[in-house]
């Protein structure tokens, strides 16, 4: 597989460490990503037991399509630093990681996520609020809130107006989406549009909405999933708005397993 021409506007099938260890250094302007939280490795009961409880109706439940969700806390800390470290090589030296992530309370202590983005240059926290939310525990408030983490490297810098958007973000979470856990597109949307970045990594593309917004604004996109299924969602989504059904590109080269296609 050469790069960067069989990766540009492709959604690769397979690890995204795997993938984006075949990648070169600063080969990337941008990334703009959101892992899985971890949600059904909790020390309450709601998304242990599907069967009762807040998330009985929730798609996570069952975890994701390939991945089931629920990592020891330490092996998953040490798995997306890994997924950082990896990010960070390939930014350009004016590149920025937009990392969303949810803060929960954990045994009644907020867990915060400093123990994956410590040690990484966090420039600053966007408060995504969303509208709504669930909590039955007395214990403390009703999250209406994620966190995008921007991690920049020294010489990036906003688009010309862009800081106009301040780092509190009022946005509508998606509703109408066939993934459990969908990243809004108007939040995709800000985070390119206020870079000038043309070459951007998702390495969790889930449904394609990073490749979506990207394709909007006459950007280019990389976007690596696990899920065969979440690939077809999003490459049928992305064939709705540009109205082509490319075959999926068996992998060659770099990429040799079978589990690993190219949609």
């Amino acid at each position: 597989m050469d790069y960067p021409a069989d990766f540009h506007n492709k959604i690769i099938q397979g690890d995204s460490i795997e993938i984006m260890k075949q990648m070169p250094d600063e080969s990337i302007d941008l990334v703009v990503t959101s892992p899985p939280y971890n949600l059904k490795n909790s020390s309450g009961n709601g998304m242990k037991d599907p069967r009762s409880g807040k998330w009985k109706n929730a798609a996570l439940v069952y975890g994701y399509s390939h991945y089931d969700d629920n990592m020891p806390h330490e092996k998953y800390v040490a798995w997306q630093r890994a997924c950082l470290t990896e990010m960070m090589r390939l930014l350009k030296p004016n590149g920025a990681i937009f990392y969303n992530h949810k803060w929960r309370v954990q045994r009644g202590l907020l867990q915060d996520r400093h123990d994956i983005v410590s040690d990484f240059p966090v420039r600053q926290i966007i408060i995504w609020r969303r509208k709504g939310g669930i909590n039955f525990n007395p214990g403390y408030f009703l999250p209406t809130y994620e966190v995008i983490y921007l991690i920049a490297k020294k010489a990036f810098r906003l688009a010309d107006k862009a800081n106009r958007h301040g780092d509190v973000w009022d946005i509508q979470q998606e509703m109408n989406n066939d993934h459990p856990a969908p990243f809004p597109m108007e939040l995709a949307e800000r985070c390119i549009t206020s870079t000038t970045a043309q070459v951007i990594l998702d390495p969790f593309m889930g449904s394609g909405t990073t490749a979506l917004a990207t394709k909007k604004h006459g950007r280019t996109f990389i976007g690596i999933e696990l899920s065969p299924e979440y690939c077809r969602l999003a490459r049928n989504r992305l064939a709705e708005i540009d109205g082509s059904d490319e075959d999926a590109i068996r992998p060659q080269n770099g990429i040799q397993s079978e589990q690993k296609k190219l949609f």
